[in-house]
């Protein structure tokens, strides 16, 4: 084991959390989002850091302050049954309470609401998706709570983690914005991060371990205990009647990125012929952050969730890392020099569906059609502007006739047409080609 010191990774989350504290109105904070991300760990980090005074209770460990805090019947019992619970003194206007796991006791959250709009103390909430329990608190009237969703880390988070200087990505940002070249330096220094991030990928845990060894075994064991650790929940917290399904799904999605259209066959699960039959098991994983659904659209054209054809979609892992210790090491090795094999095309795309969610595109697209082709994504701004995106993991990323096509079709509307390949930047008749690590600066935020 290396006796290498690892500071405590840095996450863009910190900022959002301090955001709320600065601006909040009298709301709660609900930070959501898969299990494994780091939520609780940048929260007390926030924690210590931000106030004089914290108290903590996770609702899944603490039984007894679980079942005490249900049991509340106003906001001022739900206080005194914290100041009860807590480890020290409430001191108003110094103390933050953090309630983990909420979606343990959704009820409380109403009077938690009644405490936070008297503003003594502030209330930041936690709940992973696994399942719908955390719905009956994000189903509350809006203004309740400020709400905002953790991710695995981001590739920029991936590259502050190795030691990157941030003004770096300050360098990639101008770049982009003036569509000129990355400095070769920098360009080579972040492909090679860039194809380490595709095997260790964002979660804090396999992140952690590649830092403090360099070596990828401890993290790929690190990325086969999460994946198992998602099952385990799925068999806990799905509804009984379909849990092996919902399994079966999550275990498919490698194979089905394998595939040459990397579309989810609905016929690969057992004795399932329509979506129509396990849209609820689809929708599950979805909800529990841990699957990133791409749905197919009709057209090229705004608002594309006006053409969204739910039956039709491609099926991502929440993190690349998991996805890609799912396969071989031999496959690894191939990514790792840039030498991916045909059927690793899914990689590329994980990676890529991964960062927009990250930033800020809540709805991801594909489109496909019969004399035009298929485009990777389609994804729109909030300023309703349609942005293509076409993934090449080969050499011949300047061949994009699919992309071509659809630009010169007459009524399509796509506002920006991007390539994503391992190369420079640079543009020609419409298309702009990115390096895949570029795929960070598509934001929607």
């Amino acid at each position: 084991m290396s006796s290498v010191e690892v500071t405590p990774l840095k996450r863009k989350a910190y900022e959002r959390i301090r955001f709320w504290k600065t601006h909040k109105t009298k709301q709660a904070l609900l930070v959501t989002g898969a299990r494994q991300v780091g939520k609780t760990f940048i929260i007390e980090q926030f924690g210590r850091a931000e106030y004089s005074h914290m108290v903590e209770f996770n609702l899944v460990l603490d039984d007894n302050a679980r079942l005490s805090f249900a049991q509340a019947t106003s906001p001022d019992d739900l206080l005194f049954r914290i100041s009860v619970a807590a480890s020290e003194p409430l001191v108003p206007g110094e103390t933050l309470v953090f309630l983990d796991e909420i979606q343990q006791c959704p009820q409380i959250v109403t009077f938690i609401k009644g405490l936070a709009d008297k503003g003594d103390y502030d209330f930041i909430l936690s709940g992973s998706l696994l399942g719908v329990e955390l719905e009956d608190v994000r189903s509350l009237p809006v203004g309740y709570l400020d709400e905002f969703a953790m991710y695995p880390l981001d590739f920029e988070e991936f590259c502050w983690a190795n030691g990157l200087v941030e003004t770096v990505f300050d360098v990639v940002r101008e770049c982009f914005a003036n569509t000129s070249e990355v400095p070769d330096f920098i360009h080579r220094r972040l492909t090679d991060l860039f194809h380490r991030y595709l095997l260790v990928g964002g979660m804090p845990a396999a992140v952690t371990s590649f830092i403090e060894n360099n070596t990828i075994d401890p993290v790929r064991a690190i990325q086969s205990n999460i994946r198992t650790y998602y099952e385990h929940d799925i068999k806990q917290y799905a509804p009984k009647e379909n849990r092996l399904t919902i399994q079966e799904i999550y275990r498919l999605i490698p194979n089905e990125l394998q595939s040459q259209n990397r579309r989810f066959q609905i016929s690969s699960i057992t004795d399932i012929k329509r979506f129509s039959q396990i849209e609820d098991e689809f929708l599950w994983l979805t909800q529990a952050n841990v699957a990133l659904p791409v749905f197919n659209a009709s057209a090229p054209i705004a608002p594309l969730r006006a053409n969204s054809q739910r039956r039709l979609m491609k099926l991502f892992y929440s993190d690349v890392g998991l996805l890609v210790s799912s396969y071989g090491k031999k496959s690894a090795l191939g990514i790792l020099d840039g030498n991916a094999a045909m059927n690793m095309g899914g990689v590329y795309e994980n990676v890529t569906a991964q960062e927009l969610v990250a930033h800020g595109f809540d709805h991801l697209y594909y489109f496909t059609r019969k004399g035009i082709g298929e485009l990777d994504f389609l994804v729109e701004t909030n300023d309703g502007d349609v942005v293509a995106l076409e993934i090449k993991s080969g050499t011949r990323f300047r061949s994009h006739a699919a992309l071509d096509n659809a630009m010169s079709t007459p009524g399509y509307d796509i506002d920006n047409a991007y390539v994503l390949a391992e190369t420079n930047v640079s543009a020609k008749d419409g298309v702009t080609y990115l390096p895949m690590y570029m795929v960070s600066m598509l934001r929607n935020e």
